[in-house]
């Protein structure tokens, strides 16, 4: 295994946030941005809502405007546990209130806007099929679907939406990873077929729980779901070294995705371990030097349930 140091899920949330605003797609931002902005009051919920990175992004881009209630929820209380103080941090630096209303509440104001936090930790799936008193409006899952399996849990989730409720799905992971430069091409693409591999056989909790080609076939689960599309372009994440190197901290964001690799083949039988572990070692070093590009093929959706007009 590595010898680097392991890369704890909150520290890889907060250095993907900067490949993350890159690979958003604009067109499918936007297309949400001008359905909601006059939207008044709204009701926002995000599965797999990690530290609250997209609370960021979504009032730094003018997606909330006036009041709104957002519900970030996580199965990972750690994940959770973090959002407070970070949100709290990053608003000091931009001049927005910050008040913790207790525990697991806390609200962002600045003039008119005003955006009150609840941070529940539970699972998404779960959480769906619980009795909720009121529904929301906009129903977000950023880099989480491809988690998860959709075709059984998308009844679950869209029910969460009120009738012409829209859904926000992003970063839908669909079936290409690319590492340059090459090192051994038979290799590289042995990897990164079974590293899509694992994806598909991935079992949670004793049911099936991912897809390697989730992007794609998102399109096919909504529509059966009954889900209208509305918008959807590609999100890919593409992180290369520039002059001065990685910009941010995109350098561990690598580490960590490499470590994913490393941890998900590890002991494969189809692998020879020695090759694997020079490979892994080889891609590290090309990190440190800055001189790996890692490309992702990913696809944003956006979408509206029936009963209603949305936005």
């Amino acid at each position: 295994m590595s010898s680097l140091q392991p890369i704890s899920f909150t520290h890889y949330l907060a250095a993907k946030k900067t490949v993350d605003d890159r690979a958003l797609n604009r067109h499918v931002w936007e297309a949400l941005a001008n359905r909601v902005r006059s939207a008044g009051r709204l009701r926002v919920l995000e599965l797999g809502a990690g530290i609250g990175t997209m609370v960021e992004r979504a009032w730094e881009w003018g997606l909330l405007t006036g009041e709104v209630a957002y519900t970030l929820l996580d199965a990972d209380a750690a994940c959770i546990a973090a959002v407070p103080e970070r949100l709290t941090a990053w608003a000091k630096g931009r001049g927005i209130e910050a008040e913790r209303l207790g525990e697991r509440r806390l609200q962002l104001r600045h003039g008119a806007r005003g955006v009150t936090l609840d941070l529940v930790a539970a699972d998404a799936l779960a959480f769906a099929q619980r009795d909720h008193p009121e529904p929301w409006d906009l129903l977000i899952a950023h880099a989480f679907l491809d988690l998860i399996d959709v075709p059984a849990a998308l009844p679950h989730l869209l029910a969460l939406l009120r009738p012409g409720g829209l859904f926000y799905f992003t970063l839908n992971f669909d079936g290409v990873t690319i590492f340059e430069p090459a090192l051994d091409p038979a290799l590289d693409a042995q990897i990164e077929r079974l590293y899509h591999e694992t994806m598909d056989r991935r079992i949670v909790n004793g049911l099936s729980s991912g897809d390697s080609r989730t992007g794609r076939h998102l399109f096919t689960h909504l529509l059966r779901a009954g889900a209208t599309i509305l918008a959807a372009g590609s999100s890919d994440w593409v992180v290369f070294p520039g002059p001065a190197g990685y910009p941010a901290n995109e350098a561990s964001f690598l580490h960590a995705i490499l470590q994913t690799v490393e941890n998900a083949l590890h002991g494969y039988p189809e692998l020879d371990a020695a090759q694997f572990a020079a490979w892994i070692a080889a891609r590290q070093e090309q990190v440190e030097r800055a001189e790996l590009t890692y490309i992702a093929h990913q696809i944003d959706v956006l979408g509206t349930v029936p009963g209603g007009e949305a936005g």
